[in-house]
C-alpha cells in the first residue's frame, strides 16, 4: 500500500480575521477594513493590533489547555529538512508570490529573536536570513509547475511595475511582536498612525489586488486578514516540548509561552516609538520597499526558496 501523502499544516489552520470586519461584499477584500475605518490610519493599525492580540491570546489558551497533546510538526518540512525521512522527497506545492524583504535592521532584529528563541526550543527551524519575507500578496499557492508558469506569462508586462510600485508608494510598519501557534512562529509589525501615515500597509495590499487582478489574472490568497507578519520559525520536531519519557510537557510548552511573552515585552520597551517624539530605535521600523523593491517569487517557496521572477527597485 502507497504511504499517504504529507499534509501541510498550513491545511489544519483556519486563517480567521479577528479584526471584526468582514470582506463579503466587497470586490476587493482590502478595501472592507479601509471602509470600517474610513480610512483612518490609527483605526486601521488598532484593528491589527486587535487581530494580533486576541489571536495570540486564542493560541496561548490553545496550546497550554490540559486537552493540548504537542505542537503540529511540518511533515513536508521535516521531509526536506531531514531527506532520510523519505528520501528524493520534492515539494509539490508551486507558488506565485509578491514578497517584501526586510531590511537589514529589520533582518538584525530577528536573527536577535531567533537565538532568543533557541534557548527553549533548541531544535526550532529557523527561516533562513536570506529567505526572511513579508507575504505583501499571493496570487495563488499548491498549485502545479505549468499552472504557476502559463500564470507568470499571463502576468509578465505587468510585473516590473508591481514590484517597483513600493518605489513612489511607502507605507511603515512599527511595533514588531511575536505571533505564534502550534506550528510555527512570525515576529509580526503594524501599520504606522502619524499624521505622515495616511497611505498604510493595508492600502498598499488593497492596490496590489487591484493592480495584479487588472492583469486578467485572479488573485487566489489563502487569506486577507490584517495582518503584516514573517515567519521565523516553524515546528519539525516535538522533542523540545517532551519529557524523559517522550511524553509531552506541559511545564516545557509553559517555559516557551513565557518566553514569547518575555521577548514581546522586551520588543515594546525597546523598539516601539518612544517619549513625545514617538522615537523608535533601528530595527522597530520597517519603510516597505526600502533598500529592495518588492520581489515577485514563483515555485516552491513555502520556506523561502523559489526562482525569482523580478526585483523591483528599493529607495
Amino acid at each position: 500500500m502507497a504511504e499517504p501523502l504529507p499534509v501541510p499544516v498550513h491545511t489544519a489552520n483556519a486563517f480567521e480575521d479577528l479584526s471584526g470586519v468582514s470582506t463579503a461584499s466587497f470586490s476587493n477584500p482590502y478595501d472592507a477594513l479601509l471602509s470600517a475605518c474610513n480610512n483612518d490610519s490609527t483605526e486601521i493599525q488598532n484593528r491589527y493590533l486587535t487581530h494580533r492580540t486576541t489571536r495570540n491570546a486564542q493560541q496561548k489558551k490553545k496550546m497550554l489547555d490540559e486537552s493540548f497533546d504537542g505542537v503540529s510538526i511540518d511533515p513536508i518540512l521535516l521531509r526536506l529538512s531531514d531527506p532520510t525521512v523519505e528520501p528524493g522527497y520534492v515539494d509539490p506545492r508551486h507558488c506565485l508570490v509578491f514578497w517584501a524583504r526586510p531590511t537589514t535592521s529589520v533582518k538584525a532584529l530577528i536573527s536577535r529573536v531567533q537565538q532568543e528563541l533557541l534557548t527553549v526550543a533548541p531544535n526550532l527551524w529557523l527561516m533562513p536570513q536570506p529567505n526572511l519575507h513579508l507575504t505583501a500578496l499571493e496570487m495563488t499557492h499548491s498549485k502545479s509547475s505549468p499552472e504557476i508558469q502559463a500564470l507568470v506569462s499571463k502576468m509578465l508586462p505587468s510585473i516590473p511595475s508591481i514590484c517597483d510600485y513600493t518605489f513612489k508608494h511607502h507605507t511603515r510598519l512599527i511595533k514588531p511582536s511575536i505571533g505564534f501557534d502550534a506550528s510555527a512562529l512570525a515576529l509580526s509589525f503594524v501599520p504606522a498612525a502619524s499624521p505622515n501615515d495616511n497611505y498604510t500597509y493595508h492600502h498598499l495590499r488593497r492596490d496590489l489586488y487591484d493592480l495584479c487582478q487588472s492583469t486578467g489574472a485572479q488573485v487566489d490568497s489563502r487569506y486577507v486578514v490584517p495582518s503584516s507578519h514573517l515567519t521565523i520559525g516553524r515546528f519539525i520536531t516535538a522533542s523540545d516540548f517532551s519529557d524523559d519519557q517522550g511524553h509531552f510537557s506541559p511545564q516545557k510548552m509553559q517555559a516557551f509561552i513565557n518566553k514569547i511573552e518575555e521577548i514581546n515585552a522586551w520588543l515594546e520597551a525597546e523598539f516601539w516609538p518612544q517619549g513625545d517624539d514617538g522615537k523608535i530605535k533601528e530595527g522597530g521600523e520597517w519603510i516597505v520597499g526600502e533598500e529592495k523593491g518588492l520581489n515577485c517569487r514563483m515555485g516552491t517557496l513555502w520556506y523561502g526558496g523559489g526562482e525569482e521572477v523580478y526585483l523591483g527597485k528599493g529607495f
